[in-house]
């Protein structure tokens, strides 16, 4: 009798180590496949191309009174799983944070740097009906003034062809980095937003005013009208249709620029469109 209760006791405690064991090894397989996904060329790509739309933009703001992660962080488990169940979301992160927790933080604030500044659509319109624009996702469709390339940016395009119509304003708050000539953006302006965001408008026909690097502006402020300039010597306008450019970048960990697809952030502002006489008023 003795002898059979040693029996079952170590069997009960062979079955424990052996549950115990298949638990640790399935854990390390999953750390070993979530710390893959964060590292590679697949992942900046996906990061890069930013999928994310404004119905996705809620419901991780509605998760995020829900939990302890932000919107932020569901954000980023979306466009890297392609998942909008929530346990399944936490799951993830909750691994992520377990196994590598500052390679998701970076992540994470990367999302921030982009999404948490943004209030307006760039192009108001004079009046309901007036004047359209339009745009498509072009994220990386061939480019070849300069040589072969993709296009890293969004075109709004103008309804009407002519230069100086259509005003622009700044999407958000932030500090003039750059201003000037550049032989691809024509006169462009880019701004640094509070959370490290920077946004790129090019190809205006002119500035709303004698901006400097430093200045700082708002979200809604008038930078300047929608024009054809660029691909060329300073002063080259006609070699393309009327249209903005956006572009949108961040610093990497090592100090490069990462670009960045402004589509999605485009939609999200779109019912956040102004008119320009309303604002002018304001």
């Amino acid at each position: 009798m003795k002898y059979f209760k040693k029996v079952v006791i170590h069997i009960l405690i062979l079955t424990v180590l052996l549950s115990f064991n298949t638990a640790f090894i399935r854990n390390i397989q999953q750390a070993a496949k979530i710390t893959h996904l964060l590292e590679g060329e697949d992942t900046t790509e996906l990061l890069r191309q930013q999928q994310i739309s404004g119905e996705l933009c809620d419901l991780a703001a509605e998760y995020e009174t829900q939990s302890e992660f932000s919107r932020y962080a569901y954000m980023a488990a979306m466009i890297l799983t392609g998942n909008t169940d929530q346990p399944g979301l936490e799951e993830y992160l909750k691994l992520l944070y377990q196994y590598c927790p500052q390679k998701i933080q970076d992540v994470v604030n990367l999302e921030s740097s982009i999404w948490e500044d943004l209030r307006y659509f760039p192009v108001p319109l004079p009046e309901p009906g007036e004047l359209h624009t339009s745009y498509e996702n072009s994220w990386m469709f061939a480019r070849n003034f300069g040589g072969e390339r993709g296009h890293e940016g969004t075109d709004i395009m103008a309804s009407l062809n002519e230069r100086g119509r259509y005003p622009i304003i700044s999407m958000t708050d932030g500090v003039v980095e750059k201003i000037g000539w550049l032989t691809l953006g024509g006169y462009r302006i880019g701004i640094r937003s509070p959370s490290g965001g920077y946004y790129y408008y090019a190809h205006l026909y002119d500035y709303a005013k004698d901006f400097k690097e430093g200045d700082t502006v708002k979200a809604g402020e008038l930078l300047g009208f929608m024009g054809d300039s660029g691909y060329g010597k300073e002063g080259t306008i006609g070699q393309f249709a009327v249209h903005l450019h956006v572009g949108v970048y961040v610093n990497d960990k090592d100090g490069g620029e990462m670009s960045l697809n402004p589509y999605w952030m485009l939609k999200r502002l779109e019912p956040q469109r102004i008119y320009f006489r309303e604002q002018q008023a304001g």
